[in-house]
């Protein structure tokens, strides 16, 4: 299995419009953070991208993505979702609608907010995607076998994924001992550590290394970091054995 991280930045992207500091203006490539969103080729050959970033056309180009098999959706927030449309040119390329897959309150949220795409008679050219309700812990895409895993986002239900020996969390703040469970023996698990700072609504670098700790993966990748988790080199010195910092771009295998 094959997974390219197409972003690591939070709902606003690092560099943050405006701000002057260490991290915005970096001249390290790896200090350049997009929205959230990755893309697995499975050993099936079957191809999943997992959220539709604000920023999926930008990422879409730069690491010279042309097949997506299906899609993976882990909540309704903006920087999860909103790049949707970008995956027209993907559609026309393919000649075939792409099945996407969400909570039904998610699936239910997509429809309201891109009426245009699922209207009866929608305009010509728009995405051509159908909505699928995951409904339960377990499904399957071609021959793709996947596990929902649940927990929460700030008060929020939402999913991550588990292909294999990889999972894939952002956006947590906190889980179930049963759905620990599921985690358990991972070779690579992708979660999200939003700054040092306490948040609401999701696991600041602490939590998210006790996290870590508890469920002992092989090696571990950081996503989901505002400017103020400092920069790439310095995270790189900083953090334990087998946990790294995610950049966008980056190619894991497994």
């Amino acid at each position: 299995m094959k997974i390219t991280i197409l972003g690591t930045g939070t709902s606003q992207g690092v560099p943050l419009v405006g701000c002057k500091c260490e991290v915005c203006t970096s001249p390290d490539p790896k200090d350049k953070r997009l929205r959230v969103s990755v893309y697995i080729q499975t050993d099936e050959g079957t191809n999943i991208l997992i959220d539709c970033s604000p920023d999926l056309r930008q990422q879409l180009l730069k690491n010279k993505i042309t097949d997506i098999d299906a899609v993976l959706v882990t909540h309704e927030h903006n920087d999860h979702i909103i790049g949707l449309d970008d995956l027209r040119p993907i559609n026309f390329m393919q000649r075939k609608e792409m099945p996407m897959y969400a909570l039904p309150r998610v699936i239910k949220d997509i429809r309201d907010r891109f009426k245009y795409i699922f209207a009866e008679n929608p305009y010509p050219g728009t995405p051509l995607i159908s909505t699928i309700p995951i409904e339960k812990d377990e499904l399957k895409i071609e021959s793709v076998k996947i596990s929902c895993i649940k927990y929460l986002h700030g008060m929020l239900p939402i999913l991550g994924y588990k292909i294999g020996d990889f999972a894939y969390i952002t956006d947590i703040k906190s889980i179930t001992e049963e759905e620990k469970q599921k985690l358990l023996g991972l070779k690579v698990l992708i979660i999200s550590a939003l700054r040092p700072q306490e948040h609401f609504a999701h696991m600041n670098l602490e939590e998210a290394l006790a996290f870590v700790q508890e469920i002992q993966p092989k090696t571990t990748y950081l996503t989901h970091m505002g400017h103020n988790i400092g920069t790439h080199a310095h995270l790189l010195d900083s953090l334990p054995a087998n946990v790294f910092p995610a950049f966008d771009g980056q190619v894991l295998t497994i």
